[in-house]
């Protein structure tokens, strides 16, 4: 039994010695003290031993548990002391590294080129003005000279909410509240109306239930045809390129008269013909007029003294014609492997 306990703490000390991790030691406590392990085997045996051996027996195995118990809690010291440094390691915060940049989000397609609007209007002395998207009824209609038995009325065209209100079909609401409560004392009327509109539509690659538009309204003293005239060519030599020339069409708006449709020269074709411009030469870009006197009476103001223009266009048409973009919905779907080709150069990229 002296050699097998000399054995045993021999071979112990070994394997606790050379145990690299925790696990690995407790396993090893495990099979020398556990209940099933040996020394509990040998501590067994104690009783077939004569009475003179039982107790020197008794004390050398209890030598051997103890050294074998305080080997393993210096090796387990020796453990945990290196676990903690090899944590601490790998948390070490170097800070005299440089930092790692974010990655910096970039402003949608359609915003840039709203936004690059609004800096050309605001630049020509125009003012943005908001409204609410849920609309009255009597703004979104009536008061643009939409009477209630007018076509575009139809429930298949806008989302009633009540019978008095709805979303908003276009923008020109706007407009209407804008006229309402301008003090001509300060000035003309000279805005740009942005946002969202809604009518019920089916989606497809060139139609949205939602979209955007931006209406622009002039009204002074002596306001004419060759004032909108002009705005509209800035307008399309801006967002087009300086070669770009206008073409108007007569056409019919409730809410302009004389009402006209404007068309810019193929920038594609320049004016040749292509499939772009389905081999015209042109293409449709917005629809304007002067503001009808019904309007301007309905808002409160003296049709014999001031005149105004209006004009309408959609920030996804322009947007798909001057980055060649084939489907609306492409704007909506938040794909970013469209809206990264458009980043904006304000973050430096391109």
């Amino acid at each position: 039994m002296l050699e097998q306990l000399q054995t045993l703490k021999s071979e112990a000390e070994k394997q606790i010695n050379e145990a690299s991790d925790l696990k690995t030691l407790n396993d090893l406590r495990v099979k020398y003290l556990g209940k099933k392990g040996p020394m509990t085997e040998i501590m067994k045996q104690m009783g077939k031993l004569s009475a003179e051996e039982r107790p020197k027996m008794g004390s050398l195995a209890n030598e051997v548990r103890t050294a074998l118990t305080e080997a393993i809690s210096s090796k387990q010291q020796i453990l945990e002391t290196a676990a903690i440094n090899e944590k601490l390691k790998a948390e070490t915060i170097d800070v005299t590294l440089p930092g790692t940049a974010p990655s910096i989000g970039t402003k949608h397609l359609l915003t840039q080129v709203i936004e690059e609007m609004e800096d050309m209007f605001i630049g020509m002395g125009y003012e943005i003005a908001e409204g609410p998207e849920v609309e009255l009824d009597y703004y979104n209609f009536e008061a643009l000279n939409l009477p209630k038995d007018h076509p575009a009325r139809d429930m298949q065209d806008s989302f009633y909410i009540t019978e008095n209100t709805l979303l908003r079909t276009q923008t020109s609401p706007v407009q209407a509240r804008t006229m309402e409560k301008h003090d001509f004392s300060k000035g003309p009327i000279k805005v740009i109306c942005p946002g969202k509109v809604y009518r019920r539509d089916n989606d497809d690659a060139t139609h949205s239930h939602q979209f955007t538009q931006i209406e622009g309204l002039v009204v002074g003293e002596n306001i004419t045809f060759a004032d909108l005239k002009g705005t509209l060519t800035v307008l399309a030599k801006t967002m087009f390129g300086e070669e770009r020339e206008i073409r108007l069409r007569p056409s019919f708006f409730p809410f302009t008269e004389p009402s006209v449709e404007m068309d810019i020269s193929c920038f594609k074709c320049g004016g040749k013909g292509c499939r772009v411009c389905k081999g015209t030469g042109w293409i449709e870009i917005l629809g304007s007029g002067m503001v009808h006197p019904n309007v301007l009476e309905m808002s409160g103001i003296d049709s014999t003294r001031y005149s105004g223009f209006a004009f309408g266009l959609g920030p996804e048409r322009v947007a798909m014609l001057k980055y060649a973009v084939d489907d609306i919905r492409h704007l909506y779907t938040n794909d970013l492997r469209f809206t990264k080709q458009f980043q904006s150069t304000e973050t430096g990229e391109i």
